[in-house]
């Protein structure tokens, strides 16, 4: 995950759609291989997905990193 999270990252980004103006962020509580973690999804008026993020911790930090991350893509 380490080593191709991030080339993935950047191959899939180019083909989103392009979304529209209004989005919500949307957190919940899963298990990912038997382990907890905090899901948050960044979702279009029209339910498409722009973004997500897994973290075992849910805290300030992790948030602020996923909004600056989220709002600095060029199709939100």
């Amino acid at each position: 995950v380490h080593q191709y999270g991030p080339e993935l990252n950047e191959r899939v980004r180019r083909h989103l759609k392009p979304t529209n103006d209004s989005w919500r962020v949307d957190e919940t509580y899963v298990r990912v291989k038997g382990q907890w973690m905090y899901l948050y999804r960044v979702v279009d008026s029209e339910g498409n997905t722009i973004d997500f993020y897994l973290s075992k911790a849910r805290n300030k930090q992790a948030a602020k990193r996923f909004f600056k991350k989220t709002l600095a893509f060029s199709h939100v």
